[in-house]
């Protein structure tokens, strides 16, 4: 059985960095520029766990087409 995912610790303190800066944030333009750096982020995440699985897994290329592709590429 595998180990549960776990955050390092410079993980968990950049959560509570960003946490904080929204906290002491009142500004909505502000709050909606880290929401969007914090989408950006989850889904750049997201992005590069699939391709490392494609990687593990040897999935031939034509898996990735139906997978976004970054700015000034094309699939």
């Amino acid at each position: 059985m595998s180990e549960p995912l776990a955050l390092s610790l410079g993980q968990q303190f950049e959560i509570e960095r960003m946490s904080r800066a929204i906290d002491d944030t009142a500004d909505l333009q502000a709050l909606q520029g880290i929401a969007k750096q914090l989408l950006q982020a989850w889904h750049s995440q997201k992005a590069a766990t699939q391709w490392v699985m494609r990687q593990q897994l040897g999935a031939p290329s034509q898996f990735a087409a139906g997978l976004p592709q970054p700015w000034g590429q094309d699939a």
